[in-house]
């Protein structure tokens, strides 16, 4: 794949080839402390999942990585062929909006300067994706820093300072020549291109809407996306509103684009829908892993056009586990799905305060990959509230050789 970012990897030549790959022994978490009340630095876990380990399901190497993230409202980072690492901004240093790429040398992570022209970034950014093989890149929009830091307002929804955009760039020209309006599509966060690097569609999960959007290359060139899956509000008392969306907040693909799955933070349920037709999704597999919604909880649902009744609470070893499930990453195989419950600091403190107190949890799934289906692993569990500094928000999940989220073939 890459020169120099690749040479760190197995190199799988193809997205099938990979999924033939071993299984993953460490997993790696950016732990969280801002916000929470702890005076200490974030850092970066590593986890042991290899099941024959003395220390499995243990942090076995916390670093501190405060020093090395100074800079502003950075979230997604993918290597480029040319060996350099690209990262997507939210934000400038004042917490306005702006949509860019800031372009780090792969081996020594000097800043080299942006991806974008000068004055060319988005109006506000968050995730991005792309297929050099239809030159093209599209990033997605959350909100600028400044709306979102401190937690949800309904009122900035009403003020139209939440994104439902996406915008296409040209790869090699480094330019937006298309912005796609989303119905239904307000926060597109995670965007996900299918793994064929031939495919010219794939998917973006819309958090407040609680959508998720096929996009996809016309005849002409163009681009254009459609809603596939629509996850109903439920009608409740006790919450900040009347009606609570799901909040999907994490997508992903398995390698042989076959399944998509995600997570619907507040809701609390994690789907796996079969995608082999793209264009109409099936549900295969739906598991709940705490939520808003679980019974004995304040939060009464009045009417839900999906369950019968509330899920229970979710416990594992013993530990009663708060807040949804947030962050997610597949094997390499497809048969295990790993799951932590932070979303921000900020928004964790407002919706799932006891986040906050005990920190959060990274949960292990099994998966059915010739029928679909999904089943927690009730012998996992890493339990972060148990940290030597205090609890700490663990968050996204990386493999030391690449994974469905963050490798791209070109």
């Amino acid at each position: 794949m890459a020169t120099k970012c690749g040479n760190c990897g197995p190199g799988y030549s193809t997205p099938l080839e990979a999924m033939k790959g071993p299984r993953e022994e460490i997993i790696y978490l950016p732990c969280i402390y801002r916000n929470t009340g702890t005076e200490a630095p974030d850092y970066l876990a590593t986890v042991d999942v290899d099941p024959k380990s003395p220390q499995y399901c243990q942090v076995i190497e916390p670093k501190d990585i405060h020093a090395k993230c100074e800079l502003a409202f950075l979230h997604t980072s993918h290597c480029l062929a040319s060996g350099e690492l690209m990262i997507s901004s939210l934000g400038d240093l004042k917490g306005n909006g702006k949509g860019g790429f800031v372009l780090l040398d792969g081996e020594t992570f000097e800043v080299k300067g942006t991806w974008e022209r000068p004055g060319g970034a988005a109006p506000l950014g968050y995730d991005f994706w792309y297929q050099p093989r239809h030159n093209v890149m599209i990033s997605t929009e959350w909100a600028a820093p400044n709306v979102l830091r401190d937690g949800f307002n309904p009122a900035d929804v009403e003020a139209g300072l939440y994104g439902s955009h996406l915008y296409v760039w040209d790869w090699q020209r480094h330019e937006i020549v298309q912005t796609l309006s989303l119905k239904d599509g307000l926060i597109p966060l995670e965007i996900r291109f299918l793994h064929n690097p031939d495919a010219a569609q794939g998917f973006v999960g819309c958090a407040l809407s609680s959508t998720i959007q096929r996009f996809y290359k016309n005849e002409g060139g163009t681009w254009s996306v459609e809603k596939v899956i629509q996850v109903p509000p439920k009608k409740v008392k006790g919450w900040l509103l009347p009606e609570m969306p799901g909040l999907i907040t994490d997508i992903l693909l398995s390698l042989d684009d076959r399944f998509l799955y995600f997570s619907n933070w507040l809701h609390g349920d994690l789907r796996q829908y079969d995608v082999s037709d793209p264009q109409r999704p099936r549900l295969t597999g739906q598991l709940f892993l705490g939520g808003s919604i679980v019974k004995g909880g304040p939060v009464q649902v009045l009417e839900d056009q999906e369950l019968k009744s509330q899920p229970e609470p979710l416990v594992v070893k013993g530990k009663r586990v708060a807040g949804g499930p947030q962050m997610i990453q597949l094997s390499l195989d497809g048969k295990r799905l790993y799951v932590t419950t932070s979303l921000y600091s900020a928004w964790d403190k407002q919706f799932y305060p006891d986040l906050i107190r005990e920190g959060s949890v990274m949960l292990q799934v099994d998966v059915d990959t010739v029928k679909g289906g999904l089943k927690l692993n009730p012998n996992f569990l890493v339990d972060f509230g148990k940290e030597p500094l205090g609890p700490a928000l663990a968050h996204e999940l990386r493999y030391p050789g690449g994974d469905c989220s963050s490798d791209i073939w070109i």
